[in-house]
């Protein structure tokens, strides 16, 4: 009997374009991988509202979805809207405890508030911003994978990251974080399956780990 595919959906990071996933292969008999984008926010838009808009683009039941960094703040706030078969973070935090200090501290003082992101057109700029201050030897990398340059976008992201503020999460999340990310620090983060090596963009540069270990995860009741 031909047994049911389970749908994966897979949204990108902070201005990140769905290539960050141009690696990821599961297994074709199984799964079937759909790639989000990001969509201009509206005015002032909220988080949540943001998120169900999104969910037009989820054409199946019982999805998977994954998201990288910002990208898996957005799918927590998705799976308010919609069932999903597994929730699944990558280089993300789960509840405001989890954000860095520098973060926190950006939110206290507003101080998110100026970033020049009319700037995002100097993607070296921005990557210094999204990635870390290490980011300049691998530039050209980074221009492939940021498509989102769009001051308004960027704005409503850094505001919505920097200030987002959930109190506790979803017990069945499955959070993948690296023990190297300059982003999100491992020290604020608690329960995730911890990669060795990890850093913010270990999606791009450990796709092997994923490419193995994802059919169990997602399988995984």
């Amino acid at each position: 009997m031909n047994k049911e595919k389970i749908h994966v959906y897979l949204m990108p990071g902070m201005a990140a374009s769905p290539k960050i996933f141009e690696n990821i292969k599961l297994p074709e008999d199984q799964f079937e991988i759909h790639l989000l984008e990001w969509v201009l926010p509206l005015e002032n838009e909220l988080l949540s509202d943001y998120a169900s808009r999104m969910c037009k683009y989820i054409n199946h039941d019982k999805v998977v979805l994954l998201g990288v960094s910002f990208g898996g703040v957005l799918v927590q706030e998705m799976c308010q809207f919609i069932n999903v078969k597994k929730l699944i973070i990558v280089s993300s935090v789960k509840t405001k405890q989890e954000l860095p200090k520098r973060m926190l501290i950006a939110k206290a003082t507003k101080a998110y508030k100026l970033i020049p992101t009319q700037l995002a057109g100097n993607i070296d700029v921005f990557a210094k911003y999204a990635f870390g201050s290490n980011v300049t030897k691998r530039l050209e990398l980074y221009k492939k994978y940021l498509s989102v340059n769009n001051p308004k976008y960027l704005d409503w992201a850094i505001e919505n990251m920097v200030c987002w503020n959930q109190e506790t999460y979803n017990p069945d999340i499955v959070h993948i974080h690296g023990d190297n990310d300059p982003v999100f620090p491992i020290k604020n983060i608690s329960n995730c399956i911890t990669i060795k090596g990890g850093t913010h963009i270990m999606i791009i540069n450990k796709y092997k780990w994923f490419n193995e270990n994802l059919p169990k995860i997602i399988l995984d009741h």
